[in-house]
């Protein structure tokens, strides 16, 4: 048995309160490491084409409200 296979078996056996609180851990984790992979990625520059776009967009007030686009989602 793999591991991941072993640790959904483990899962399964668990209270749901704790695979709540387990779920709630593995969604803060992947947060987490989405904030740092966003930190890396803006410190290696490869995020400056898209914040040039949108400065670029901003300053010829190409821009709508968020609101406007979540009305008609």
């Amino acid at each position: 048995m793999n591991a991941l296979a072993e640790i959904e078996a483990a899962i399964k056996q668990l209270p749901e309160n704790d695979i709540r609180q387990l779920a709630e851990w593995i969604q803060n984790y992947l947060n987490e490491k989405w904030d740092r992979q966003m930190e890396e990625d803006l410190a290696a520059g490869k995020l400056n084409a898209l914040i040039a776009k949108a400065e670029a967009d901003i300053a010829a007030n190409n821009v709508r409200d968020i609101d406007e686009i979540l009305d008609n989602f």
